[in-house]
């Protein structure tokens, strides 16, 4: 299901200390904290521009430490926002915070406010990648806030990074498959992108420190996602929000504006290719079959995975079929064919 949650941000608000790669008035676009007039503003605009799909939204407070702010700021903010959940409105609040600024009392009030759902940063569940990066807080805390998370019956969101100084690729797996253990509901996949400003700057340009580039973020991101959705964990955002601000701050890294768009061809790609294998169907003109709200991943960005299958020697036309689920694939050559959804992606 697509949610056009109503996003409000709160820009470094809440945060004890400044994380490595943080700058949230960069990633956000807003250089000041809303006042609780301003969010009433926003709530009100987001119920005439969503309508009836607000029922299916959220009011999402993002950038800062929610829970970390001045308790009367942050419930000041809430209670601008609470009356705009329920029949007719918003289905619920969401906030992000941090994993140490979460216990029993403020679950308490988060849910009287009608926030449903949490966010975590956690970004790593290595405790020397967080150490390296000025987090704050270690994977045990993630852990703990976690549970306490499910415990109040609220819906749990975890946030990872990659490509952080001292992680590596199989570090992101495993940080993967231990947000798994937590049964998190959604999950967000930031590949770590270099701006102006940050700790991370000041270590690119001294040599310290090497940016994951896209090329290598995009596989990474790519298997990542289909772990948790074989999971039934659903990612609700891979990369950045793109912005010219974002961008003009960017000097490394895997920024890209469309990175989500890159990995779900990247996905569809890996699908052809091991049907192509396993059906060992010979070079030459082949069809693919998908579903008709799916042919963009397929083709891939500026018909990216077209090109690649053509120096693979086959000369690939990409239709659509309704009857195909979503994530579906049908690779057919002559009388030949071959009908799968998932390929064997992990490491």
């Amino acid at each position: 299901m697509s949610h056009a949650n109503l996003a409000i941000f709160v820009p470094h608000v809440g945060c004890p200390n400044r994380c490595s790669f943080c700058n949230q008035r960069t990633i956000s676009g807003q250089e000041e904290v809303p006042t609780p007039e301003q969010v009433r503003a926003l709530c009100e605009k987001g119920l005439l521009q969503l309508k009836r799909r607000a029922r299916e939204s959220q009011i999402a407070f993002f950038g800062g430490s929610f829970t970390a702010i001045p308790r009367p700021l942050m419930c000041a903010l809430l209670e601008a926002a609470a009356p705009f959940v329920g029949p007719e409105g918003f289905s619920g609040i969401r906030i992000s915070t941090r994993p140490d600024a979460i216990d029993e009392e403020i679950l308490a009030l988060l849910k009287r406010y009608g926030v449903t759902a949490v966010e975590l940063g956690a970004q790593s569940m290595d405790n020397e990648v967080l150490r390296r990066n000025g987090r704050g807080h270690t994977a045990e805390q993630v852990r703990q806030a976690a549970a306490l998370i499910r415990s109040a019956s609220l819906e749990l969101g975890l946030q990872m990074m990659t490509g952080l100084p001292g992680d590596s690729p199989v570090g992101a797996w495993e940080t993967a498959r231990a947000f798994l253990d937590l049964r998190p509901d959604t999950v967000r996949i930031y590949p770590t992108v270099v701006l102006e400003g940050t700790d991370l700057a000041a270590w690119q340009r001294d040599g310290s420190y090497r940016a994951m580039p896209v090329e290598e973020a995009v596989p990474l991101c790519a298997g990542l996602m289909d772990l948790f959705e074989e999971q039934g964990v659903r990612v609700i955002r891979v990369g950045l929000h793109a912005s010219e601000t974002l961008q003009g701050a960017c000097i490394g890294g895997a920024y890209h504006p469309a990175f989500r768009e890159l990995c779900e061809g990247e996905r569809y790609l890996r699908k052809i290719l091991t049907q192509l294998q396993w059906q060992n169907i010979p070079r030459g003109a082949v069809q693919i079959l998908v579903h008709p709200g799916e042919r963009s991943k397929a083709v891939g960005q500026r018909r990216c995975n077209l090109a690649r299958l053509a120096q693979l020697g086959y000369q690939a036309q990409v239709s659509t079929d309704p009857h195909l689920p979503r994530g579906g694939v049908l690779v057919r050559q002559c009388e030949q064919t071959y009908r799968g959804q998932h390929s064997p992606l992990n490491p």
